[in-house]
């Protein structure tokens, strides 16, 4: 009832009752749009109401009546807004007009689309080296526009394209290249109705990807064993009421989720597995040949003697100092995953965003290579994406280090010939920037900054690049800075009716278990001068590459039928694109894995060896992690409550088990300072946060991203994919004596001598 009753309040807020509702009917469904939210796929079968609490927030924020238009802009100067915070910024409104703050001016004025894009080309085209440029990608950019963005960026000579993988889910694609041969999930929705296990790790559905809820209770209804191992305790893995289900409604009746809890300390999750594995072994030598896999593991994987050998060889002390279990609970998961006939493993950034989050990844496929549990049905691994199309941009060609094959094909289709060195991901691009090796900088949805780590480096990066393009549907703290010049975009939403020169357009979107499907917005644009993405790309290239273009990008953007065309020349997975995604539900992409084919060097899945973690705290040292609020998606922040969490009206809180404040002489409520100490020796502050009782591990705590954001340093990264390591921040927390303050309802921060902060108004 409360999250009924939260999504009409959301709906009201924004004045979108009417509007909203009607995009609600058709959010998710066969010929309407894709929620802009996360990337969980849709069932078959969909009922009325395909969506979650979060994904209507998604909408109301997106169909609002509210408008940020040229008089909101002559009202407000640069320096005004970047003492805002990033929610006071998503609460003004839907941008209506192409808008420009000229260099040395202070603030934004509209701009024609003509003159905005002969701008940015003139700029492009000035660089004494394309490798100059970036081009930044958000998860929400469709496979049509994406497409059009790498075209045009490859065209002129770069593989700059950072994008969210980076930030998020490229430690999956590493690690699970590395094993399996392919860096995507291997199983689809119909899996988790015939799983005998599912293990949750690090990984909050309840807020992230609610409908996932929806299986996770179909699944332990009919019998399925559900094991959550992550430090936060959150009470939609525990238990679901589903809000389509009337009297469990009305009557608060939840249905229990996880059948088995662990909460292991920050950045473990490596020994926690590596146990498993040993009591998997010790089950097989006890009774040989009757618990591992022996003839998947002949015909289908190498690797098998280097990886018993270093689990004999680990130490249980070791493992249960490293995660804070005891051997006895880390054997009860195990024995669940021995009982099971079909296991899936799921997981989310709580795995991915450590120094060793590619072990973490490549564990988990160790796990269940051990038992046959990959390409068969119940069984496999599934990373779920955050946001509602960024495998598909990864797909379809955004990657800074693009496979050669897709770089020839993509010369063959087009006639030019494509970079080839590797381009820059967000922490290269970010470096770059404050070093002044970008001098153009192009942001494709998202929240760059916000998102970023080091948000002090990343903001002071932006200023240091010359002209800097910003395509979005709502003001961000991104655009913000006051340095060279930028220009915003304002782009149509999903939820958005497309109209170009070839009558109403469809986009598509492939979800986290590969399935391409289209999305057709059905309300009128917030305003006439809204373009589309792809017509958006469209528009610079043709001003870049002028009547000589050997690509007619107006003929693209007037007909998405034609991208898909293209996409199809290039990609050959993507055969028959325009028949297959008008089909009912789309169609799914070959995974190889799925069919126990393995690209992998060797030819078969790869059991490879990982190390326990060694992490070692300065005397004090708390492990940091950043977490979601139920108020907000990715960075977008839809209101300062945290239901689920019992929290309410506060976002710059530190939640702490009560015997590491009391050993602070810290009492609950208390404001504390949150700091941070990379191995440089440059110290980070986040001012002012709220310290709090929580069910963290001893040693743990955890805060809002991206308020936390700002103790992330830039040079903490995962090894082998670049991620920021932001679920694992060595921190100390004392009382507050900075010379900050908390004001407002928003949770304005201004320092005491009455400036405020740019980069840290909101982290």
């Amino acid at each position: 009832m409360q999250a009924i009753a939260s999504t009409l309040r959301q709906l009201s807020r924004e004045q979108a009752l009417v509007r909203g509702g009607r995009a609600l009917r058709v959010m998710n469904q066969v010929d309407g749009f894709d929620c802009p939210g996360c990337a969980w796929p849709e069932p078959r079968q969909r009922s009325f109401a395909e969506f979650c609490e979060n994904g209507a927030k998604a909408v109301a924020a997106e169909a609002t009546a509210k408008r940020c238009g040229p008089a909101f802009f002559a009202a407000h100067t640069v320096a005004d807004l970047r003492s805002r915070t990033d929610y006071w910024l998503e609460q003004q409104g839907r941008l209506t007009h192409p808008l420009i703050r000229r260099a040395g001016a202070n603030r934004f004025e509209p701009i024609g689309w003509d003159e905005a894009f002969a701008r940015a080309a003139a700029a492009l085209r000035g660089l004494p080296d394309p490798d100059q440029a970036a081009f930044y990608t958000s998860g929400r950019t469709s496979n049509e526009a994406a497409f059009l963005y790498q075209l045009m960026g490859r065209m002129l000579g770069t593989n700059n394209f950072p994008d969210c993988s980076n930030l998020c889910h490229e430690s999956s694609g590493v690690g699970l290249k590395r094993t399996i041969g392919i860096g995507k999930g291997s199983v689809q929705l119909d899996d988790f109705e015939k799983a005998d296990a599912i293990f949750v790790i690090g990984q909050n559905p309840g807020t992230n990807h609610p409908r996932m809820l929806s299986a996770l209770q179909a699944a332990r209804k009919r019998g399925a064993q559900i094991v959550a191992i992550n430090p936060l305790r959150e009470v939609g893995l525990e238990s679901f009421i589903h809000p389509q289900q009337a009297f469990a409604t009305l009557l608060g009746t939840a249905s229990p989720i996880a059948s088995l809890y662990l909460q292991p300390r920050v950045g473990s999750d490596v020994a926690v597995l590596k146990g498993m594995m040993k009591h998997v072994l010790a089950a097989e030598r006890a009774a040989p040949g009757t618990v591992l896999d022996h003839a998947f593991l002949r015909e289908h994987t190498v690797g098998l003697d280097a990886l018993v050998a270093d689990l004999d060889v680990t130490r249980w002390d070791r493992i249960e100092e490293e995660c804070g279990l005891a051997e006895a609970e880390i054997a009860r998961a195990s024995d669940v995953y021995l009982r099971s006939g079909a296991t899936i493993v799921t997981w989310a950034m709580g795995l991915t965003q450590h120094e060793n989050a590619v072990d973490n990844v490549v564990a988990i496929a160790d796990l269940l290579l051990l038992r046959g549990n990959l390409g068969r049905p119940g069984a496999g691994v599934c990373p779920v994406r955050g946001h509602s199309n960024v495998q598909g941009d990864r797909t379809v060609g955004i990657d800074h280090t693009p496979p050669a094959a897709f770089l020839d094909a993509l010369e063959q289709a087009f006639g030019f010939a494509a970079p080839r060195g590797a381009g820059l991901d967000v922490v290269g691009a970010i470096r770059a920037m404050d070093e002044g090796g970008v001098r153009f900088f192009m942001s494709m949805g998202g929240n760059f900054l916000s998102a970023s780590p080091d948000t002090e480096m990343t903001a002071r990066g932006l200023e240091r690049v010359g002209t800097r393009v910003f395509v979005l549907t709502k003001l961000n703290r991104s655009c913000l800075s006051t340095a060279g010049e930028t220009m915003v975009w304002p782009c149509l939403g999903r939820t958005e009716r497309d109209v170009q020169g070839g009558g109403e357009q469809m986009v598509t979107v492939e979800d986290s278990m590969s399935c391409v499907h289209s999305s057709r917005g059905t309300l009128a644009p917030a305003s006439p001068h809204l373009r589309s993405e792809p017509a958006i790309v469209a528009g610079l290239a043709c001003a870049v590459f002028g009547q000589e273009s050997a690509v007619d990008w107006d003929a693209l953007a007037a007909d998405y039928d034609r991208i898909r065309d293209a996409i199809e020349r290039v990609l050959p997975a993507f055969w028959g694109y325009n028949r297959r995604v008008r089909e009912p539900g789309g169609f799914i992409l070959r995974h190889s894995a799925a069919h126990r084919e393995w690209s992998t060097e060797s030819g078969r899945a790869q059991l490879v060896p990982v190390p326990l973690p060694e992490i070692r705290l300065r005397p004090g040292e708390l492990r940091l992690f950043t977490i979601r609020s139920h108020d907000q998606y990715n960075t977008t922040i839809y209101g300062l409550d945290d239901r689920y969490r019992g929290i309410r009206g506060q976002r710059r809180v530190v939640l702490m088990h009560p015997d590491d404040l009391g050993e602070r002489g810290i009492e609950p409520g208390a404001e504390v300072d949150v700091r941070s100490v990379s191995a440089d020796g440059v110290e980070r502050l986040a001012p002012r946060f709220r310290a709090l009782e929580y069910d963290v591990p001893r040693g743990c705590c955890a805060a809002y991203f991206p308020e936390a954001n700002v103790l992330v340093p830039i040079g903490s990264t995962a090894r082998g994919s670049g991620t920021p390591s932001s679920k694992m921040v060595p921190v100390t927390v004392a009382q507050a004596t900075s010379a900050w303050r908390v004001e407002g309802a928003d949770e304005r921060l201004v320092s005491t001598d009455g400036g405020f902060s740019t980069a840290s108004a909101d982290g």
